[in-house]
């Protein structure tokens, strides 16, 4: 793997860097505060290619490797959180997953819109009774001539309320276990029986919608459907291996944020008549934050690596999002620490960091889950 970025990769690093320090910071407070999905920013995004970035660009997308795609989320993830969510759950989950198992005509009819930004996707994978343990999930689909009825219900789903199409999964078979399950693509907005019962308030991630959704009696015709029967539990664990790459990523741009405003803040801040970063309690806070966002920085670019050559990276992916994803936890809350009685309070952008890293450790594989995941590779 080489480290040095060529001109093109930054290029794209600074222009991300650009946007997001005056279009995404200075919004992140109101979005945090509105908790409401920033159309406005979603859509300058999609004017700048933000929205497909990995994407070839026959079906509307920027055609960027996934270096490029890691370090332009990890930069949109420093301005916003709940903004990283929108993009990784759009790209990561809705668009890599119609991208690599759907049909020519899917592509071309509902990637493309979604590449170019002009509609937003979702993944619609958890249930209620569902979560790390996916096969037992009760939404089904039942096949009625060249159509299927679904029934059932999803929650936890990042962009769902929003979103013009959404990848579900369902039960073809309720016998076959892993191996009975299908995906699809739902329309909402044309789908009669797509109900979104409400949208959850979180601790944090907000501006990015997370709702419950249920199907009532929904048809849709077979050439909705991804790939064959059966082969959905497939389809949606290697879409979610190469969306633990992003949420890697939003992991390292959140604390890469947290570790600016401390930074800012310790050469600042004076107690005892000097900047409390001539102290050395302080010193080594701050090198420890610094140390550890590089480490999770390699291993995110490491994992990128390995997909973009087409190597196994499911481990790779795994030890990526698990280390990223406790790091910006653990870097937000020393952020916290250091900002003392401030950091406690919604005047500064602290406290916001730590509300929106702690949901890293959970979504698209927990660490428990990902700590068997490894474990699996290594004794396999």
């Amino acid at each position: 793997m080489d480290f040095t970025k060529d001109t093109e990769h930054q290029q794209i690093e600074d222009m991300v860097s650009e946007f997001v320090d005056e279009e995404i910071k200075p919004r992140a407070a109101e979005i945090d505060k509105a908790d409401e999905f920033p159309w406005e920013l979603v859509d300058e995004m999609a004017s700048l290619g933000l929205m497909g970035m990995p994407i070839p660009e026959e079906y509307g997308g920027a055609g960027l490797d996934y270096h490029a795609y890691a370090t332009a989320l990890e930069e949109i993830s420093r301005g916003s959180g709940g903004v990283g969510t929108i993009v990784a759950a759009h790209i990561s989950l809705a668009c890599n997953m119609i991208y690599d198992f759907g049909s020519e005509a899917q592509k071309e009819e509902y990637l493309t819109p979604l590449a170019e930004g002009q509609e937003i996707g979702a993944f619609g994978l958890s249930e209620a009774g569902a979560g790390s343990d996916a096969p037992a999930m009760e939404t089904v689909a039942e096949k009625d001539g060249d159509e299927y009825v679904i029934n059932g219900g999803k929650l936890w789903i990042s962009n769902g309320s929003v979103a013009d199409t959404v990848v579900v999964f369902a039960k073809t078979d309720e016998d076959a276990g892993a191996k009975g399950i299908s995906s699809f693509i739902l329309r909402p907005e044309e789908d009669d029986g797509f109900i979104v019962e409400g949208t959850e308030e979180k601790l944090g991630d907000k501006g990015c919608p997370t709702a419950e959704l249920r199907f009532d009696d929904l048809t849709i015709p077979e050439s909705r459907r991804i790939g064959e029967e059966g082969e959905g539990m497939i389809q949606a664990l290697k879409t979610l291996n190469g969306g633990r790459i992003t949420i890697a990523a939003r992991s390292v741009g959140i604390a890469q944020a947290a570790l600016d405003e401390a930074l800012a803040y310790a050469q600042d801040r004076e107690q005892f008549d000097q900047p409390i970063s001539d102290f050395q309690a302080i010193q080594h806070k701050l090198a420890d934050m610094d140390t550890k966002i590089s480490a999770a920085r390699m291993l995110m670019h490491r994992a990128a690596d390995l997909k973009m050559n087409g190597e196994e990276f499911r481990k790779e992916a795994a030890q990526a999002k698990l280390y990223a994803s406790e790091v910006s936890r653990e870097v937000a809350n020393e952020g916290i620490q250091i900002h003392g009685g401030y950091g406690y309070v919604k005047d500064f952008p602290a406290e916001r960091f730590l509300r929106d890293a702690k949901i890293n450790e959970i979504y698209e594989g927990t660490s428990e889950v990902l700590r068997n995941t490894i474990a699996d590779q290594l004794l396999d």
